[in-house]
């Protein structure tokens, strides 16, 4: 090689042209390279270092790619001379040439595309250095080229130099505007096609450019997440990691989460590959958060800004995201928060009458989205996203304890969850999908319930309870956690611990263990102190022995449709479980339970009678378990039967019931009752399954001598209480005690023996359903002796207690109704358990229907005082028939809702309690049969005014009875057939309905003419409640017709909109024809009047109410009460004119509170997000279009409410109430002006009309009169200076009143800036304020000032036009509080300048903020702000210069006690305008006199102050 290397001798001595180097061959060329040593001394050939040579290499090139094996060839040459290249800088010009040829051998695919062709654009990377930057940009050309060419991945090897180039040229000098050139560059980038394949690598190589701007950063990546869906799943992952580094990197970092979330979170259904693809998403993004948890920031953001992104894999990503130990509070915060929101805008969008249907479905498919992406997530939490377990554990568990903040409104619906429901469902999931979660589930179940308050903890045992019934056999596995959770039995809330082994008793069926371990924990809390912990504890083991007799009923395998198979283990354990009798290992534990308090005894009394109701074959173990304990207090041969007086304990200075005898009668008599229907339907085929039958005559055998022993001694109880001497009774309980112990045994014995009365009376009635009519007529007169004993008793113990019934500190039952039921007539005791059934009442209520009409009580009733019918009933009985009968109905129905449905005795005794309407309702008319001459000529005649008092108050009752039992049956299956049945009854013929009514107004009876097939609803309110309203009025039963409005109320939710106006009509006639002068019947009928007519009609008559009212009352400058007839409203007076003035304001207030949460609403869509606008189908509005023009339309209906209120002399706190509800609309006005606003950059929209329209009224209507309100509102003051009981109102006042004038002036500021934008004057409606400071009140009444309009002319005098400037916005303050005003002028040259003055009004202060506009108009603000410790003034003045510039000055003094502050405005003599205004406080006036200053209590100092102002505006003046 070096002989080839050496020169040519016969070179040598020609000298007259120096031969070429001799040519090297490739194979030569690739030789050298690898013999070639850099440090070696010898040089390279000079073919090599000859620029002659550079066109011979690169053809060794293209002949080395027709090779047989060319990619080998290729890259063996091209290493080896860039190796050469690398060593000699004389060889750097050789480069861009061989790279040029080699792309073109690649792009024409001359060479194959492989591993080789890789490594040769990465060595061509650490080269390109070399390379002149002015031959860079046509090897981009080249590169962008081929782009679109690009369709396999292994085609993308070309882009690894390309980047490199790219950045080369970004950073020299010797290309003119290198900038633009990239730019360019990146934009034929963006343009050209992109394959999927070019996608992956732009994505990967793209993060190397970080110098490409913001905008063509989001160009980039919507074409990435555009083209997205034309990616192959499997390199899905892959790009997203990609992305993710991008993201990390800040290169659109929020760009990068918003589209990974919407790409993933619009795919509907992609099968087990996406699934896994979704969860290997989630473990890159999981990684990249905890790398840069600033990504996981931009997460948390997305979906607080706009829940619009929120879809399954936004789940997904926050429960990955919640992982990370810094983010979990506040992902799953996020989760909570976006849930709950779109729960309550569901329930509010559906309470609030005046949003459209397509708004409140558009709430009703957002909830229901976010939940169905809940269960979606946890649903395929099971692929390859196991590392979200532990975060759908916690959310779940977030969202069922969320109950208790929002218990109110957090109501089931028959289409939705609630959050709390939700929070189950999903846990419920997780427990099926995850075996490993099972016991996480099981031990955050234990240590909630523990942790949290009884509220929170229902839930979490509600889930339990749910587990347990849904996953039985799996929960077997989980016992020892059950177990644990049982040793805090007696630590627990009573409720909690009761409610928590009720939720076990399925899984005891199962668990021999489980159960002994439960009675072991019952039997020590039986001998605990505390008699809650008693109490659980009984009702506990009454539900065990329940639970194991109906497991016995239904079968040894009926828990076999759980979703997880019995072990056979199991099984063998199930057999165990049944093998014996909890009743009778049980039975000294139940003993024991007849010795506790009285509570504890009722709880058993009942359990032993649903015992006996789930398994009839007990019955005669429970006869012989209560029979020598009934012996207690029976004496079969004394000549009192009951020993009443061992029921009742005196015990430190209080009596107590020991023994509710009551109750253990009422448990034996139902018993009896039973047994024949009990031999009949329950066949003793029970005991099969163990090799025995218990027949019939075995059972009768067996409990034969209890069972007749207690018939025998019920009947002869019944027989002696019928004609014994209560009174004797009872005086045979007294003691030598204190009388007043005396007077307590005495009520105690009463309420027992009422009890006892009712047991009979159920017996007795029973048997009266039953008999033939041979024997009715006797058994109804025992009926009738048995209520009037009752009458008798209930009144002595009214009596003895005073005129009310104490009986909580005597004796709390079972049942919870804690609601006093008072009655001017007798008075039953509220916390009674109902002994009668409810079968019992509806015969009584029949029988006394039939009787009213049969013997007419229509008639005088002195006559029938001495008159007896047929069967010898007198109708004093039927009197206290009936006032029995209301009562006891009254008191049934409100225990029947306070009792649960599941509770086995609630069909025993309160049956189908439905069936009362009907009666109650014909009770009703019967009451009302009199007409109104008839009652009129009885009120002449004193003791026919007494009984006509006792029919008004039976009426009440029936009405509220009725009341009661549509509120129970509201929301059950049974309430169309109570409907459909009251709907059938009718009063009295048209004739008699409307010679009794004699009001009823033709007006009202136009809507009935019309053909109209009629609901049941509409049918009872047209044929019922119509005419009786109308009755009622006439005959001046107002707390009937508030009763009746209430019923109104309550089935009105059950009507369409369309009957609904219709009803609103009827009362709104009412309203206009009626006269009635009492408070709460007017308020009742209004409230129907406006809450039942759909928007916007509803503050259309709230508007015409406010003016008649108006009328009545009178405005503030008429002191005097002037005799006003009224044209519309008859029903308004003076009585009535309060009350619905607060029942208007209440609506407005109502209205305003709606309008704030719509309002927030559109603060959400106004926030841009390019990829989630939401918008509807086909064309419609938007949602926040649709929006706007509602809440602009009821705002405008506000002010006109409003505008009638404000002229009113209103007192306190109405007149506080209205300043309030002002400030609260302008702050709602505000917060609408300030969303009109354009964001920096964006052209300013002009408002819409709505919404001028709008300003205009309130303006107005309701600014200009509001300041003249504050102001006589605060005169009143001056004229009560010296009442101490103003003390606290001018406290209020001075906190509302500046609150009111802050909100006016901020709702102004924005007025003006859209003003200034849109080029529309908005407040040139707007009042010039008065001045709010200290100031001197004339003893002349203030006149109101005029609206002032400003015309300025154009000085070219081209055209003219008419501006009208804003006025100062100036209100009167107090000297406790700040001031701030607004205020907007023109200058000479049609600049406008603002100037306002706002301040806080945490301390005593006052700012002054000015803004002017320069020669130039741009606009200069200036703030002025002045700290004092107790009172200070500012003095701003305003002047304008001769150019017509406006300057601004400001002064603020800092004074100890007062100081004044003084506004002027001057101007030059080209005729600007000249103000001076001196103000004051209005709470203190400055005085002329030193001795009205005493009058008024001030100090020295204070009246020193005041003389020293006084004398200086008289100077001035």
């Amino acid at each position: 090689m070096t002989s080839t290397a050496s020169k040519n001798p016969s070179a040598v001595r020609h000298h007259q042209q120096p031969p070429l180097p001799p040519a090297l061959t490739d194979a030569d060329i690739v030789q050298l390279a690898q013999l070639y040593h850099p440090q070696s001394s010898t040089p390279l050939p000079a073919f090599l270092l000859s620029e002659d040579s550079h066109q011979t290499l690169v053809s060794y090139l293209h002949s080395r790619a027709s090779s047989p094996n060319p990619s080998l060839a290729v890259s063996e040459y091209l290493s080896a001379l860039l190796s050469l290249t690398q060593l000699h800088t004389s060889l750097s010009p050789l480069v861009p040439l061989l790279l040029s040829s080699y792309i073109s051998l690649y792009t024409s695919h001359k060479i194959p595309h492989n591993k080789s062709s890789l490594s040769i654009f990465q060595l061509f990377v650490t080269h390109i250095v070399t390379v002149q930057v002015q031959e860079l940009p046509a090897i981009v050309e080249l590169i962008i080229s081929y782009l679109p060419r690009i369709i396999d991945s292994e085609d993308t090897h070309i882009l690894v130099i390309f980047a490199k180039c790219i950045e080369l040229i970004r950073f020299s000098n010797e290309i003119g505007k290198p900038l633009e050139y990239v730019d360019k560059v990146f934009n034929k980038l963006l343009s050209c096609d992109w394959s999927k394949v070019l996608l992956l690598k732009l994505v990967e190589i793209v993060k190397d450019l970080n110098f490409i701007g913001k905008g063509k950063r989001k160009e980039f990546l919507e074409r990435v997440f555009s083209g997205m869906k034309n990616v192959d799943l499997q390199d899905l992952p892959g790009l997203v990691y990609q992305l993710l580094v991008l993201g990390s990197k800040g290169f659109g970092k929020k760009e990068v989460i918003e589209g990974i979330v919407m790409y993933f979170g619009g795919v509907k259904s992609g099968g087990s590959i996406m699934r896994q693809v979704e969860g290997t998403v989630l473990l890159h993004v999981n990684f990249a958060v905890k790398q840069n948890p600033s990504l996981g920031q931009e997460v948390l953001g997305l979906v607080r800004s706009d829940y619009r992104v929120f879809n399954h894999f936004t789940v997904a990503i926050l429960l990955s995201v919640a992982r990370v130990k810094r983010l979990t509070e506040s992902s799953i915060g996020v989760l909570k928060t976006s849930l709950f929101a779109a729960y309550k805008d569901l329930k509010f969008a559906r309470s609030c009458k005046w949003l459209s249907c397509d708004l409140k479905e558009h709430y009703l498919r957002t909830y229901k989205d976010m939940e169905n992406a809940v269960l979606r997530a946890v649903g395929e939490s099971n692929c390859g996203r196991e590392h979200v377990v532990p975060s759908i554990v916690q959310l779940g568990f977030v969202l069922l304890e969320g109950i208790e903040e929002g218990s109110k409104f957090f109501d089931k619906s028959d289409d939705v969850m609630g959050p709390d429901e939700l929070g189950a469902q999903v846990l419920k999931s997780l427990f099926e999908v995850h075996d490993m979660a099972r016991s996480e589930i099981i031990e955050q179940c234990k240590l909630r319930i523990l942790s949290l308050k009884p509220e929170q903890g229902f839930p979490v045992i509600r889930l339990l309870g749910c587990l347990i019934h849904t996953f039985t056999y799996p929960m077997l596995e989980h016992i020892s956690h059950l177990k644990e959770l049982l040793d805090y039995f007696t630590f627990m809330n009573d409720k909690v611990s009761s409610h928590f082994v009720a939720a076990l008793l399925p899984l005891s069926r199962l668990s021999r263990d489980l159960q002994d371990y439960t009675i072991l924990v019952l039997r020590k809390a039986m001998f605990r102190q505390e008699d809650s912990i008693r109490l659980a504890a009984t009702s506990s083991i009454v539900n065990l022995i329940l639970a194991e007799k109906q497991s016995t009923k239904d079968g040894p395998f009926s828990c076999q449709d759980s979703s997880s198979q019995a072990s056979s283990s199991q099984q063998a354990e199930v057999f165990r479980a049944l093998g014996s009798s909890l009743f009778q290992e049980l039975n000294g534990l139940l003993q024991r339970c007849l010795f506790q308090q009285a509570k504890v005894r009722e709880i058993l009394y009942r359990g032993l009678l649903k015992l006996v109701l789930v398994d009839p074959l007990t019955s005669g173990v429970v006869f012989d378990f209560l029979f020598p304990h009934f012996l207690r207090f029976y004496r079969e041969d004394a000549d009192v039967l009951l020993d009443v007086n061992q029921c009742t304990k005196s015990e430190s200075g209080k009596v107590y019931i020991q023994e509710p005898l009551d109750c253990l009668l009422s448990c034996i008599s139902w018993m009896l009752l039973l047994q024949p229907h009990g031999k009949a339907d329950h066949p003793s085929d029970s005991w099969t399954c163990f090799g025995f039958s218990l027949t019939q005559e075995n059972e009768q055998a067996g409990k034969a001598w209890s069972k007749g022993s207690l018939s025998n001694a019920l009947l002869k109880i019944r027989n002696y209480l019928r004609n014994a001497d209560m009174e004797g009774i009872l005086s045979k309980t007294q003691d030598t005690d204190s009388s007043h112990l005396e007077g307590e045994k005495r009520r105690c014995s009463s309420s027992i023996l009422l009890g006892i009365i009712e047991v009979m009376l159920n017996i007795v009635g029973t048997e009266f359903g039953k008999t033939t009519d041979g024997k009715k007529l006797e058994l109804e007169k025992e009926l009738f002796d048995f209520i009037g004993i009752f009458e008798s008793l209930d009144q002595n113990i009214c009596r003895q207690g005073g005129g009310s019934t104490q009986r909580v500190s005597i004796r709390t039952t079972a049942s919870n109704v804690s609601e006093e039921l008072e009655f001017s007539g007798s008075k039953l005791c509220p916390e009674r358990v109902p002994l009668l059934a409810t079968s019992i009442i509806y015969q009584l209520l029949q029988s006394t229907v039939e009787s009213w009409r049969c013997y007419g009580f229509n008639n005088n009733v002195a006559s029938q005082k001495h008159s007896q019918s047929s069967s010898g009933k007198a109708p004093t009985q039927y009197y206290k028939v009936l006032s029995f009968t209301l009562n006891i109905c009254l008191r049934q129905l409100k225990a029947s809702s306070v009792m649960r449905q599941q509770d086995p005795l609630k069909m025993l005794i309160y049956g189908e309690i439905k069936q009362l309407g009907s009666p109650l309702l014909k009770m009703i008319w019967c009451l009302l049969s009199e007409t109104k001459s008839m009652i009129d000529s009885r009120k002449k005649d004193a003791n026919m005014k007494k009984d006509l008092d006792d029919r008004k108050e039976y009426i009440h009752l029936g009405l509220l009875s009725l009341k009661e039992l549509l509120a129970v049956m509201l929301h059950e299956l049974d309430y169309s057939v109570l409907i459909d049945e009251l709907a059938t009854v009718s009063g009295p013929g048209d004739e008699g309905g409307n010679a009794m009514d004699g009001h009823r107004d033709t007006k009202c009876e136009k809507a009935d003419d019309i053909p109209y097939e009629y609901t049941s609803e509409e049918l009872f309110i047209k044929n019922s409640i119509r005419p009786l309203i109308s009755m009622l009025l006439a005959r001046s039963f107002f707390r009937e017709v508030e009763v009746l409005c209430d019923v109104i109320m309550l089935i009105s939710n059950k009507l369409p909109e369309e009957q609904r106006n219709l009803v609103g009509n009827w009362a709104k006639c009412i309203c206009k024809t009626s006269k009635t002068s009492n408070p709460k019947a007017a308020k009742s009928i209004v409230s129907i009047a406006i809450l039942l007519t759909s928007p916007p009609n509803d503050l259309v008559i709230a508007e015409d109410m406010a003016a008649e009212l108006l009328k009545v009352v009178g405005s503030e400058s008429e002191r005097g009460d002037s005799q006003v007839t009224l044209d519309a409203y008859s029903i308004i007076n003076k009585s009535t004119s309060a009350p619905l003035a607060s029942l208007i304001l209440d609506l407005v207030e109502s209205v305003i509170h709606e309008t704030e949460w719509v309002i927030m609403k559109l603060k959400i869509y106004s926030l841009p997000n390019t990829r989630a606008v939401l918008v509807y189908q086909n064309g419609e509005k938007d949602t926040r279009l649709a929006l706007e023009e509602t809440v602009y339309s009821r705002a405008e209906a506000v002010v006109k409410v409003l505008s009638s209120f404000v002229k009113m002399n209103l007192k306190d706190p109405k007149a506080e109430q209205l300043v309030k509800l002002a400030a609260r609309f302008y702050k709602n006005l505000a917060r609408m002006s300030k969303l009109l606003i354009a964001s920096k950059g964006v052209q300013q929209p002009l408002p819409s009309l709505k919404y001028q329209k709008l300003v205009e009224i309130t303006c107005r209507q309701l600014t200009a009169p509001l300041y003249n309100f504050v102001r006589l509102m605060q005169m009143k003051q001056l004229d009560n200076t010296k009442s101490k009981a103003l003390v606290s109102k001018i406290k209020r006042e001075n906190r509302c009143i500046p609150d009111l004038i802050y909100q006016i002036e901020d709702c102004e500021k924005y007025l003006i800036q859209i003003s200034k934008a849109t080029k529309i004057n908005l407040l040139r409606h707007a009042k010039r304020s008065t001045s709010r400071d200290f100031k001197i009140i004339e003893p002349q009444n203030f006149p109101v000032e005029e609206d002032a309009g400003i015309q300025d002319a154009d000085n070219n005098g081209a055209a003219r036009g008419e501006r009208e400037s804003s006025e100062n916005l100036c209100d009167e303050g107090h000297g406790v509080e700040d001031d701030s005003v607004a205020s907007a002028h023109d200058d000479d040259e049609g600049n406008e300048a603002e100037e306002a003055y706002n301040s806080p009004r945490g301390a005593e202060d006052d700012s002054v903020a000015g803004a002017f506009d320069d020669d130039e108009g741009n606009e200069v603000e200036a703030s002025y702000n002045s700290p004092h410790g107790v009172e200070d003034d500012s003095v701003a003045a305003a002047f304008d210069d001769d150019e017509g510039n406006e300057v601004e000055e400001a002064y603020n003094s800092p004074h100890g006690v007062e100081d004044d502050s003084v506004a002027g405005a001057a101007a030059a003599d080209e005729g600007n305008e000249v103000e001076e205004a001196c103000n004051s406080p209005l709470v203190v006036v400055a005085s002329e006199s030193e001795s009205e200053a005493e009058a008024a209590d001030l100090p020295k100092a204070k009246r020193a102050k005041m003389r020293r102002v006084v004398e200086d505006s008289d100077d001035e003046a």
